[in-house]
């Protein structure tokens, strides 16, 4: 839990922030009660969720792998450093591994604050935070029983990033 801080007096809950690195699937319904059940303070829920696509055809499943722990821990860092950048009062991440096929869910973000811009921003800022700094690898395995190729990073997803840099 990460404190939102005092206003006027009147103690705010804490923050919550959850990371999770799974091979499940999972509900985003769910997830989305989770954090923001009980809370009079949020006047915001903004979720991001990303899919794998087919790409074009010709992916059976897209394979990821991580590095248990050091993952949890970079991603926990994005997500702690969005809370107080944004004063959201709650983050939820979740990323799976493993093989995922076209249309399965690989990753969530939920951010919840008080007004709608500082839920997006915080959304926005954890997504560029997690397609270029989060330690995961990505292999494709394709229709045809051809060996895949490891995903390489776009040059789009750090341009992403940088905008934040600038906004510091």
């Amino acid at each position: 839990m990460v404190n939102a801080g005092d206003q006027g007096g009147n103690k705010t809950p804490a923050a919550t922030v959850t990371v999770r690195i799974q091979a499940e699937d999972f509900d985003i319904a769910t997830e989305i009660a989770a954090l923001s059940e009980g809370r009079a303070d949020i006047g915001a829920v903004v979720t991001f969720t990303g899919l794998c696509r087919d790409e074009g055809g010709r992916l059976s499943n897209l394979e990821l792998e991580h590095y248990p722990g050091m993952a949890e821990r970079a991603i926990r860092a994005i997500a702690t450093e969005a809370v107080e950048r944004f004063a959201l009062t709650g983050v939820t991440a979740i990323h799976r591994f493993g093989k995922i096929a076209p249309g399965g869910n690989i990753v969530l973000v939920v951010a919840t604050a008080p007004h709608r811009q500082a839920a997006f921003d915080g959304a926005s800022f954890l997504m560029d935070y997690l397609k270029t700094d989060a330690p995961f690898w990505k292999k494709e395995h394709l229709k045809d029983g051809a060996a895949g190729e490891w995903v390489s990073a776009k040059d789009a997803d750090d341009q992403a990033k940088a905008r934040w840099r600038s906004q510091s």
